[in-house]
C-alpha cells in the first residue's frame, strides 16, 4: 500500500456497471523525500506522476488515501475488473519519525 493526496475528481460520462456507485480520485503519490521534510517537496524535485483511483470509501479532494496497485487493486471484484489502483484506506493522520 502507498500514500498519496487526493488532488481531483474524474467525471465519466459512461461507466462500467460494477463501478456505479463510486468515485474515481486523481492522486499524487507521496514520495520518501515528503515524509523526511513534511508535506510539501523539497524546491526543485519533481513529484511523482499523478494516477486515476478507484474509489468506493468516500476520499475527497485534499485527504490523504491508502491506495493498492496492480493486480491487488482487482481483487474486491468478483468478475475481472479494469482496475490499476484502488483506494483501501482513508489516513487522518501521518506519524512519521525520522532515524538520525
Amino acid at each position: 500500500m502507498r500514500l498519496g493526496k487526493v488532488i481531483g475528481r474524474v467525471t465519466l460520462s459512461q461507466t462500467i456497471p460494477a463501478f456505479e456507485g463510486a468515485r474515481w480520485l486523481v492522486v499524487n503519490p507521496y514520495t520518501r523525500d515528503q515524509f523526511q521534510s513534511g508535506e510539501e517537496p523539497p524546491e526543485g524535485m519533481t513529484p511523482e506522476p499523478s494516477l486515476v483511483v478507484y474509489d468506493a470509501l468516500g476520499g475527497d479532494v485534499g485527504q490523504t488515501i491508502g491506495f493498492i496497485e496492480g493486480r491487488e487493486a482487482a481483487s474486491p471484484f468478483s468478475e475481472p475488473s479494469p482496475i490499476d489502483a484502488i483506494n483501501a484506506a482513508l489516513v487522518d493522520t501521518v506519524f512519521h519519525q525520522p532515524k538520525n
